[in-house]
């Protein structure tokens, strides 16, 4: 697919009621709004914003292999007869591109919105309908200008486009993308923006709600006032579209029993987690509203893996010949989503001496409750037969001091300190969680318990 037509210049020139110089008949295979990452064939966009002015860098981007640029001005230090296209404001003209790329779409578009689960819950969607058809998906809850960029990137031929939204995207994209299909994860409250993505949908278009989460009555209702008649819904406990019958933790991730539109259904998933196994509810209910072909996605699943960071497994070899388990959780951190990390950790099977060890960055963007959010964790905590907990950032110390002594493995500022702490507690047949906000850098922590002489492999 890299080596598809994306793009012809008569057609970004109509859409983007553009300007050039010279005569367009360049091809491009690909669209780069960082030189950097620039590769042969790409049309450049010279991104504007407050930190950075990209049409400094359309000379890099023609020496990277760009056949083309699409800019507000003319550049400094480029040759007089490379094909420029000039328009008044690239980040519009980005969003035509992705207008335009919406409408040639034949296929069928899926967006993933939520607090917490949706870079997992899109991945997942990627191997599931990855097996029944072409599939083009964003991963990762871009900023406006990289969710622009991926729409008008999807190429002509996919089956499905999956695109993960962040809250600050929606306003802008959500008129674009256009979603046939929209899931909601887990949301930890009920955010006007959220409705605007029904509010961008066709009324034979349906929302995937969790019937667990205390917002879903709104949601249900704003989606209904939005004009859209099919509402499908997924639970853990209760009766819904997709439910939840059984699940078990395996050597390899989980065994699910369901009943998924009347059907029942048994699969595997390469994760450990309730919230995993949830997502998986509305992964395959997506993914049969969007194919008709539920056996065939749900085949897909046990090579699932989740992505860095969001809760992916290691096993670990020390300098001393013993190994330990690590679940990376070190991408993201609020109440709802360590909660959940704190259940897998307690779900984990502990062989000989080992122990359950949570390692815990600050929570962000807490306002003034963050170190009450912080303190009600420990009852969490003291119901999952954790050994140790290891504290990370200002204000996880409240959390530390309402610990019980017995349980204070360690306090650090930072995660560089930590990493120092923790890689000298840490022995053979130990389970480690290492959770915390991206502010955090708890990244650094699991580099260190990696670095060598140590080893890591992913756990298969």
């Amino acid at each position: 697919m890299n080596n598809e037509l994306l793009w012809r210049a008569e057609d970004v020139m109509l859409a983007v009621q553009g300007r050039g110089l010279h005569e367009q008949s360049w091809t491009a295979k690909g669209i780069s709004i960082d030189s950097a990452t620039t590769k042969p064939g790409d049309l450049f966009i010279a991104r504007q914003d407050p930190l950075h002015d990209g049409h400094d860098c359309v000379g890099d981007a023609f020496a990277a292999g760009a056949v083309a640029a699409l800019v507000a001005r003319q550049p400094s230090q480029v040759p007089p007869d490379i094909p420029l296209v000039f328009v008044s404001n690239t980040y519009e003209a980005l969003l035509k591109l992705g207008r335009v790329a919406r409408e040639r779409m034949c296929g069928k578009i899926i967006a993933v919105m939520g607090s917490i689960g949706k870079t997992s819950t899109t991945e997942m969607m990627r191997l599931s309908l990855g097996a029944v058809g072409n599939v083009y998906a964003s991963v990762g809850a871009a900023n406006a200008w990289g969710l622009a960029l991926a729409m008008a990137s999807q190429p002509w031929s996919v089956n499905y486009g999956i695109y993960e939204m962040s809250d600050d995207s929606i306003s802008a994209l959500a008129p674009i993308i256009r979603p046939d299909i929209a899931v909601v994860t887990l949301i930890e409250t009920a955010a006007a923006v959220k409705a605007e993505l029904f509010k961008s949908m066709d009324k034979n278009g349906t929302v995937i709600l969790d019937n667990d989460s205390p917002c879903y009555d709104y949601l249900a209702r704003v989606a209904k006032k939005s004009g859209v008649k099919n509402i499908l819904t997924y639970s853990g406990k209760n009766k819904a579209t997709a439910c939840l019958l059984k699940a078990l933790s395996t050597k390899e991730g989980s065994a699910v029993n369901a009943k998924i539109n009347g059907q029942d259904i048994s699969y595997l998933i390469g994760a450990f987690g309730e919230h995993h196994v949830k997502n998986s509810l509305a992964v395959l209910l997506a993914s049969f509203a969007a194919s008709g072909k539920l056996e065939e996605c749900a085949a897909s699943l046990p090579h699932y893996r989740p992505p860095e960071g969001c809760g992916d497994l290691h096993e670990i070899i020390l300098s001393d010949g013993g190994r330990i388990k690590l679940f990376d959780e070190s991408r993201s951190a609020s109440p709802v989503s360590v909660r959940a990390a704190i259940r897998v950790l307690a779900q984990s099977e502990i062989s000989g001496k080992g122990r359950r060890i949570f390692v815990i960055g600050d929570m962000d963007d807490l306002g003034i409750t963050a170190p009450d959010l912080h303190m009600e964790l420990v009852p969490d905590i003291l119901s999952a037969g954790i050994s140790l907990v290891f504290c990370c950032g200002d204000t996880t110390r409240y959390l530390f001091d309402a610990l019980p002594e017995s349980l204070r493995g360690g306090y650090a500022v930072d995660s560089e300190e930590m990493a120092s702490l923790l890689a000298q507690t840490v022995q053979d047949s130990d389970v480690l969680t290492v959770k915390g906000s991206k502010g955090m850098e708890m990244g650094k922590v699991i580099d260190a318990l990696t670095a060598s002489p140590q080893q890591k492999t992913a756990y298969a």
